[in-house]
């Protein structure tokens, strides 16, 4: 829903008093130097001070740009974007024939993995919002190394012959649909984690104009494999098997869903529309916990009783969920308002947990656990999301994406890592198997996230929405006149 502008200006008044009033409190940088979300803050207010250990307020688009810049810079260098011959660690050039030794070279992350169709969607939209080419030139030139080396890891699959139980390895240990072939999960996907996510990053990039159809044909199997391949309960509901029988991960809704609603955008196709909203209700009837506004972790069908552990990721990737779907579900569609209350209900579940700090706990509902990054950036990029697109109101939840921002910028040091971020995390029964999880640099669940929150916060901070079409491959961008 849109308001109208006379409307939008009375609800965005508080917000913008509220951010003069700091401004003008705030002590002014020195010579040479500007406020960023690393600065503490003394202001005045009425008759004592408040000592705030971070800045309180809007950042500048210029200070968000600068830590998205780091993580471009960090990441550019720290992800493959070629192959090579592991016996001599030359770049392969020609990928005309299968070679058993080509391999992406040694890095800090993968070329393809839910992770990753998370960041690259976050290099999209960081184009966008910023329209600086080279967020997008990062996602381009990824994509086209995927295109141009399926073929011969395709073919080197097909010339190795199968072995008499599991994966056929080649020579070097490696085998053409094993852990040794980079776009193995785009060739032969196994489960959700490999289909949906870089489903969803793939037709975001084709609707751009990033790239052609070169990767259609991936596309295609990766929504096979959701839509057709991946165990479901007797109702539908996307589930797994692991650890227990008829599980259901609340990560599995972005694992999949909005891969259904970016078909459903791709095609026209309807059923791809239907299946996404089906998916988003039937799981928030078993997970969500109303009283809370929370989604539980994990749900199994045996069970009588549900340990409603209310994990932070877990909760972003829902979230992220319902702000992909309804960016693309048709306005008319029957179930769009029951996803659009989901949302707002989540959010408020959210606003209750958010830390003094401005980040959210490891247990969202656990101020005992620690304060976790990817999971903060989610809640600010699909809260700052729904504000821009009208979902939800500037002056009740504008500050406190600022706040997380401002946080979460923190995260992110010189180097361009993002720090605080929860490992890869299995279903647990107990809050200890959470509380207890490492954070790492390495974690890449951080980067997309952040890329995501900090592209929104700049659209938020230049107060325009997101309705327009914009084709990333020209960077000729159209956006609609002010929010405000």
């Amino acid at each position: 829903m849109k308001y109208p502008i006379t409307h939008s200006v009375v609800r965005i008044i508080p917000l913008l008093l509220s951010y003069l009033t700091v401004q003008a409190q705030t002590p002014p940088a020195a010579p040479g130097t500007t406020a960023n979300a690393s600065d503490p803050q003394v202001i005045n207010m009425g008759a004592g001070q408040v000592n705030y250990p971070m800045l309180y307020g809007p950042s500048s688009v210029q200070d968000i740009k600068a830590v998205l810049d780091r993580i471009h810079g960090y990441l550019d260098v720290a992800s493959p974007d070629r192959l090579v011959d592991r016996t001599t660690n030359q770049v392969i050039t020609d990928y005309s024939k299968p070679n058993s030794n080509a391999t992406t070279p040694r890095s800090d992350f993968q070329l393809v993995g839910y992770e990753w169709g998370v960041t690259y969607a976050g290099m999209l939209l960081a184009a966008e919002a910023t329209g600086d080419h080279r967020f997008a030139d990062y996602a381009a030139k990824r994509f086209k190394l995927m295109a141009d080396i399926i073929p011969m890891f395709r073919a080197q699959a097909a010339d190795t012959p199968p072995a008499p139980s599991g994966p056929s390895l080649t020579p070097g240990g490696r085998s053409g649909f094993g852990r040794g072939n980079p776009v193995r999960a785009l060739l032969a996907p196994r489960a959700l984690d490999d289909a949906g996510s870089m489903c969803a990053a793939l037709i975001k990039a084709q609707r751009a104009g990033v790239i052609g159809n070169e990767l259609r044909p991936q596309i295609d199997t990766l929504i096979d494999w959701i839509s057709n391949k991946q165990f479901r309960l007797a109702d539908g509901t996307l589930a797994r098997n692991r650890p227990l029988a008829n599980s259901i991960w609340l990560d599995d809704l972005f694992m999949g869903v909005p891969a259904l609603a970016q078909m459903g955008k791709l095609t026209g196709d309807g059923k791809y529309y239907d299946d996404a909203v089906k998916q988003i209700l039937q799981i928030s009837e078993r997970m969500f916990v109303k009283e809370k506004g929370l989604f539980m972790h994990g749900w199994v069908q045996e069970m009588d009783a549900h340990p409603a552990l209310h994990w932070g990721r877990a909760n972003g990737w829902a979230i992220l969920t319902m702000v992909e779907v309804l960016d693309v579900l048709p306005e008319d569609h029957p179930g769009r308002a029951k996803v659009l209350e989901l949302y707002r209900a989540h959010v408020r579940g959210l606003t209750a947990c958010q830390s003094a700090d401005g980040l959210w706990h490891q247990l969202l509902d656990r101020p005992d656990t620690y304060l976790e990054t990817s999971a903060s950036a989610i809640f600010v990029y699909a809260i700052a999301h729904g504000i821009n697109r009208g979902w939800i109101g500037a002056p009740a939840h504008g500050p406190m994406v600022f706040n997380g921002w401002n946080a979460v910028a923190k995260k992110v040091n010189d180097k361009g890592q993002v720090e605080g971020t929860c490992v890869g995390t299995d279903m647990g029964f107990e809050p200890t198997f959470y509380s207890y999880r490492p954070t790492s640099v390495f974690a890449a669940h951080g980067y997309g996230p952040v890329l995501l929150a900090g592209a929104e916060m700049i659209t938020f901070r230049n107060g325009k929405g997101k309705d327009a079409v914009v084709n990333l491959g020209s960077l000729q961008m159209e956006r609609p006149a002010s929010f405000f």
